[in-house]
């Protein structure tokens, strides 16, 4: 037990690995390296009388942000440029009117992280940038406008520029929170509350943070149902019809079996058109409900002369144009047909076209459950089917 507690305590101090490419690593590096250029010339031609330094160390911590973390909170515009230069005031303020460096030194930081917080400008440099007027005993509050507000300046407008170039958004606007849909998940109030409970600042956006919880359901349901195909969730041998098949026989086919769609096929399996209940009601008057079931029955019973002015088999009343699935497709594929093409039934093919199983609605609820829920029942109401 001690040991494993010694081992969960050294893995803690080690580094994650980081979750991006060397190609966003490369992005990162050159546009450090090419703000910071910018700065540097920029603010070394515009000189100063009163302080001969132009450029500040604590602004390649900025850089990092600016140029490796675009989409951080600690590293937009106002976050940077008010960030250091009321940091830079706050260390004149400690540098000049305390005398003992090791409280200036201390106190300069700890007000700056202050200040920062109550202009909602919260940038880690700015410490560094506080701490560096008191280490460097400067007393004269213009340092904050020369080089420290100059150099933050220019280096937010090179990070515009190359942020944008490079396909990154900034300045990274926080985005108004969504809307919630009437089957999300979650909304944004929860994630509002859950931040409250967590207390702590995240270098991250809160539209980023939801954002990626939701496009993580998302990819969680791609990995759990990408793997499904329609052979594991059809069911097998389904109850069929053939053209010729008489409307009473398809019909008590179909009470019988307590189904409401029979595929219909042809001598080789391969299917021809699909008959359902809403086909058999199609043909009768609906408008009126009475003598509803003698009007069906009449409809369906067979006709003893040899010409007759109605419908007798399934192919007069079927379906022709019929959506088949591939036993190989993926299950998920089939989720607009389901829920945008009004389709309740999908007859199942194998590679040579001929019927093998049936998906209903019910199967595909059924096996959407299981992949995203808790175990579902095995046993769909064959109402449904």
């Amino acid at each position: 037990m001690l040991s494993e507690q010694l081992r969960t305590f050294a893995r803690a101090w080690l580094p994650a690995r980081t979750n991006v490419n060397a190609r966003e690593r490369l992005r990162a590096v050159v546009g450090a390296g090419l703000g910071l250029l910018v700065t540097a010339l920029l603010s070394q031609l515009t000189g100063s009388s009163i302080d001969s330094r132009w450029l500040v160390a604590p602004l390649g911590a900025s850089a990092v942000l600016v140029f490796a973390l675009p989409a951080s909170p600690l590293a937009q515009p106002w976050s940077v440029i008010a960030g250091n230069t009321f940091s830079a005031l706050v260390g004149v303020a400690c540098a000049r009117w305390i005398a003992d460096p090791v409280w200036a030194s201390a106190l300069a930081p700890a007000l700056a992280i202050g200040l920062m917080f109550g202009l909602r400008c919260l940038h880690p440099p700015g410490g560094a940038v506080a701490l560096f007027a008191v280490l460097s005993q400067t007393t004269h509050f213009p340092f904050s406008l020369y080089p420290v507000a100059l150099n933050s300046v220019l280096l937010v407008l090179a990070g515009v520029l190359y942020n944008s170039l490079t396909g990154r958004r900034y300045p990274h606007v926080q985005l108004a929170p969504r809307k919630p849909s009437a089957d999300a998940r979650f909304s944004s109030a929860d994630v509002d509350a859950v931040l409250a409970r967590y207390n702590q600042v995240l270098d991250i956006s809160r539209d980023d943070l939801e954002a990626l919880i939701r496009e993580t359901e998302l990819e969680s349901y791609r990995r759990r149902l990408g793997t499904v195909r329609c052979a594991d969730i059809m069911s097998r041998d389904p109850v069929v019809a053939e053209f010729g098949t008489p409307l009473q026989e398809a019909w008590a086919l179909m009470q019988a079996r307590r189904i409401k769609a029979l595929p219909v096929i042809d001598r080789t399996r391969r299917v021809v058109g699909i008959v359902t209940q809403a086909d058999f009601f199609r043909h009768i008057d609906l408008d009126h409900h009475e003598g509803l079931g003698g009007r069906l029955r009449d409809f369906i019973r067979a006709t003893r002369t040899v010409m007759s002015s109605k419908p007798e088999v399934v192919g007069q009343i079927m379906t022709r144009q019929v959506r088949v699935a591939s036993e190989e497709r993926p299950m998920v594929e089939l989720v607009p047909l389901f829920s945008e093409g009004g389709h309740h039934h999908i007859p199942i093919i194998d590679g040579e076209r001929r019927l093998t199983g049936m998906i209903t609605q019910s199967d595909f609820v059924r096996a959407l459950y299981r992949a995203v829920g808790p175990e579902a029942p095995q046993e769909a109401s064959a109402a449904d089917r």
